[in-house]
């Protein structure tokens, strides 16, 4: 008992040295940290690339405040402080979008940094105030790591009732529906029939992945990195047996749950999300528009339990861990706003807020300023205008993803009422009764960028006038 106080007290006077040590550091070279995240297929990676690509030549950012009033003199690359972590493959991303066949990078599959650091020219009276440099530290992760947090107040019977129900209907779901309904949860562990289960709940969370649902937990089986076969990723739901004696199958699933609180939840967001500044959540929402209400009430859903994390008060243990740290501004942003002419992006905006109003009440209540917007972080389309039934249509044109050929794509005329979206969603409509809403996969489009200018996007400059302007 003794070894284990002191070894509690040692971490706690290990962390008060650290933290210390880092005000003092700040004092002279202020840091901020930017964390980014979103569910599968938001565009995270797309996103940090051409934001650093446009920090670093700023000609295509004229509502970053502090480019347009001359305070920026430079924007450098600097190692990272955290050598633990991966670093983020900027340069490799880079290439990718700007080689001669443009493709997409890979995806997020763990969390990785960079740094930037901006050198300004002094302002104020005399031209003395302000430190002259500030760090801006970006960290990756991927988003379903996020929404692990709405375990952490579940037990396992109380999960697996609750995921049983909620992927019920869902046809993706069959296969490991039937497996799991037909075991028998108080019969002895058996560790081929465990993995088998948790198999083929994997089976069907890339399943759901891949048709646009959001509610993808436990998210480490889907990226599961070192832990890949571990007994901490071998459970699934089940139905509750009217008896789980020791060493049934029930309760090792039990156990395993819990550890996967406890060894890999737990440990995320002490590590990394405690010492999040500023956060940028990338949304999908055409993608879920095109799979229809289900998936809107389910992105709805998502956003706001992915809010719970930015509201510590909440969870007693995560207000332990971050200390009665908040996160500052969180800025939710509707991505792929260039697959819509842009006299539909007000809409794609009024929808994003709309979705995310429960959400941005518990967020604003906890002292965290939002904000919410389209934009698209690489512009791959142009905008056109055909004539149809006499009256012009206003679409976009690209390259598309896997043959590389020319298409027009009209993606729906998105109804300016978020209502017209929101309610089918909330009511369970299984489709859009009066609309028809399109969507295509466009690849990069060739680019050949001039000096000082960074890669062509929509709105990716107030995007980062929210975020760290201020700081500027």
């Amino acid at each position: 008992m003794s070894q284990l106080v002191l070894s509690s007290l040692t971490d706690g006077i290990s962390r008060s040295v650290g933290a210390l040590a880092g005000s003092v550091t700040d004092l002279f070279e202020p840091t901020l940290r930017l964390g980014v995240t979103g569910l599968s297929g938001a565009g995270k990676t797309v996103f940090i690339t051409a934001l650093v690509a446009n920090l670093l030549d700023r000609g295509r950012m004229p509502q970053l405040a502090a480019e347009a009033q001359g305070r920026i003199e430079t924007v450098l690359l600097q190692p990272q402080p955290d050598l633990t972590l991966p670093r983020f493959d900027y340069e490799g991303h880079l290439s990718a979008l700007l080689g001669s066949e443009p493709r997409w990078p890979q995806s997020t599959r763990a969390v990785s940094e960079l740094r930037l650091s901006f050198r300004l020219r002094p302002s104020g009276l005399l031209g003395l105030a302000g430190s002259g440099r500030l760090h801006l530290d970006i960290v990756d992760y991927p988003g379903e790591w996020l929404l692990d947090l709405s375990l952490l107040d579940k037990d396992y019977p109380r999960w697996s009732a609750e995921t049983l129900e909620r992927i019920g209907k869902r046809p993706e779901a069959a296969a490991f529906l039937a497996l799991a309904r037909a075991e028998d949860g108080a019969l002895a562990l058996d560790e081929p029939r465990a993995q088998s289960l948790a198999a083929a709940f994997t089976d069907y969370l890339n399943a759901a992945r891949g048709k646009g649902w959001s509610d993808l937990t436990p998210g480490r089986f889907l990226l599961p990195g070192d832990l890949a076969g571990s007994p901490v990723l071998t459970f699934a739901p089940l139905p509750e047996p009217a008896s789980a004696p020791r060493g049934s199958l029930w309760r090792e699933m039990e156990r395993r749950f819990e550890a996967y609180k406890a060894k890999v939840v737990k440990p995320f967001f002490r590590d990394h999300f405690s010492r999040i500044d500023r956060q940028v959540v990338l949304m999908d929402v055409l993608g879920a528009i095109h799979a229809g209400p289900r998936a809107v009430e389910d992105l709805r859903r998502t956003m706001a339990e992915i809010l719970t994390a930015f509201r510590p008060g909440a969870n007693g243990w995560l207000n332990r861990i971050l200390g009665g740290k908040r996160v500052e501004k969180i800025l939710f942003a509707a991505t792929k706003a260039d697959h819509l002419h842009h006299h539909q992006h007000p809409a794609l905006t009024a929808i994003t807020e709309a979705l995310l109003s429960d959400a941005r009440r518990r967020a604003d209540f906890s002292g965290a300023r939002t904000a919410a917007l389209s934009l698209a972080s690489i512009r791959a389309t142009v905008e056109d205008s055909v004539q149809r039934d006499g009256a012009p249509l206003d679409l976009v044109r690209g390259r598309l993803q896997g043959t590389g050929k020319q298409a027009a794509m009209y993606a729906g005329d998105l109804p300016t009422d978020p209502a017209r979206i929101l309610a089918p969603a909330r009511e369970g409509a299984e489709r859009w009764l009066d609309a028809d809403f399109a969507l295509m996969g466009f690849a990069p489009a060739r680019m050949t960028l001039k000096p000082g200018e960074g890669p062509p996007h929509i709105r990716l400059d107030r995007a980062a006038e929210f975020l760290i302007g201020d700081r500027l």
